[in-house]
This record gives structure tokens, C-alpha cells and sequence, in this order.
């Protein structure tokens, strides 16, 4: 399983993700989930993944394969006009990976090579986008109703993110956020773990603003840990007591 999430501020994008894979409690591995390229000074695109491995590399792989290649037209990435069209492009590299896996593996195929992607980033003379990527290849774009995407394993870190976020936070506020979303997952869903892989992009700024790996012996992480476990304590017992009869 998986924890992914990209949210939209008024000065940016804040991405996290984890690094679990595993196929069984005895086959766990560790896979980067967040990817980014850039052109300084011109654009900054980064796509988070979740689903099946082999179906997320491949589409890594082709789009890195093709801000390699000699013919500009393919480099969807690097000279894609608008975050629209690069949205476009890796939806149907994406349903087409799928498609072809399924091709090949048959009935026993069907719905083992999902996938999900988060796609986020910003082209010179444009805001900041961030786009949710579906199987089918079709797509969903953040707002002010929706200000943030998560795929995976969602359940356990939404609700901290429903009540922290707002959208004129600063990074480091977001990035505390964030770190409680996913300790709070972590500590309720084995298939999600360490390391995490962070990545801050200022607006305007077409390159990482920030970014960092939070392995198990990180100090700061280890404190937001802590800190939240002790707060939720105080909390509950600062609470009215129930009374019965």
C-alpha cells in the first residue's frame, strides 16, 4: 500500500509520500513514490504514484525516457504548453500501460495493474496546478473546495489534514501538517512506512524550494510524533467526564 499526498497553498505545493511496497507480511520493500524534473527558470513538474509497482515504474520510466530523447515533441514534461496538457499525457501513458499489462495477462489480469497518480507543478506565466490521475486516464483538478489530493491509504491521515490545512498557511506549517497526517498513518496501517520523501515548490520559483528524506532516526519527525501522542492524551482528559444517571 501506499501514502501519497499533494496539497495547494496560496505561496505553493506541498508534496509527501511514503516509500512501502509490499506483496505479504514477508515480501516488504522500500520504492520511491515522488519524482520531479525541471527546467530552471521555465517549469517545475513533479507526480506522486500509487497501485501496482510494475504498472507506475513503467510510466516513470517512459517519461523519463523521454525528456531524454533527441525529438522535443515527445518531451511531454519539458515542453508541454500547460500543466493541462502534461495532465493529458501521462493519463493516457497511464491507461495505456494498464491496458497493455491486461492484454498480455489476460482474465487473470483484471484489475491487478491499477494505478493513481498526483500531479503537481508549475510552467513560467501560469499558477501552480495540481491534478489527480485516474486508471482510465481521465483526471481531477485541485480547488478551493478541493485544495488537496491524497491516494493510497487515505483514511487514517485525512481527518488531521480537514482540520489543519488552510490555504494562506506557511510551508513549515504544512510541512508539520503533513507529518502528522502520515505518523497518524503509519501507526495505524502497517503496508504504509518510512522512509517519507518531502518536496516543497515555491510559486515562481521552478525548482524545489525544499526537499528532504525523513528516515526512522529523524529528530524532527520523531518530536512531531511524540508531541501529537501527547497532545491527543491531554486533550481527552481535558474533557468534559461523563456521568452516568
Amino acid at each position: 500500500m501506499t501514502y501519497c499526498v499533494g496539497m495547494v497553498l496560496e505561496k505553493g505545493l506541498v508534496l509527501m509520500s511514503d516509500t512501502r511496497t509490499n506483496s505479504g507480511v514477508d515480501n516488504i520493500s522500500t520504492f520511491r513514490k515522488l519524482f520531479h524534473w525541471n527546467v530552471p527558470g521555465e517549469r517545475m513538474i513533479a507526480v506522486m504514484t500509487a497501485g501496482n509497482l510494475a504498472t507506475t515504474q513503467a510510466v516513470i520510466s517512459q517519461l523519463e525516457e523521454r525528456t531524454k530523447a533527441p525529438d522535443e515533441r515527445d518531451n511531454t514534461l519539458i515542453k508541454g504548453p500547460t500543466m493541462f496538457s502534461v495532465a493529458t499525457e501521462i493519463g493516457r501513458l497511464l491507461r495505456n500501460t494498464i491496458e497493455e499489462a491486461q492484454k498480455v495477462n489476460g482474465d487473470a489480469g483484471k484489475g491487478r495493474f491499477s494505478a493513481t497518480m498526483i500531479l503537481a507543478g508549475q510552467i513560467k506565466g501560469m499558477q501552480p496546478r495540481l491534478f489527480m490521475i485516474y486508471p482510465e486516464g481521465n483526471f481531477i483538478e485541485a480547488s478551493w473546495d478541493t485544495p488537496f489530493f491524497q491516494i493510497g491509504e487515505t483514511k487514517y491521515g485525512r481527518p488531521i489534514i480537514i482540520r489543519g490545512y488552510d490555504r494562506d498557511m506557511s510551508f513549515e506549517d504544512a510541512v508539520k501538517l503533513l507529518m502528522v497526517s502520515f505518523d497518524s498513518t503509519l501507526k495505524a496501517n502497517l503496508s504504509v512506512g518510512l522512509p517519507l520523501d518531502l518536496l516543497v515548490i515555491g510559486k515562481d520559483e521552478f525548482a524545489a524550494t525544499h526537499e528532504h528524506r525523513v528516515t526512522a532516526d529523524d529528530p524532527y519527525f520523531d518530536s512531531i510524533s511524540n508531541g501529537w501522542s501527547d497532545a491527543l492524551r491531554s486533550a481527552f482528559h481535558s474533557l468534559p467526564s461523563y456521568r452516568f444517571g
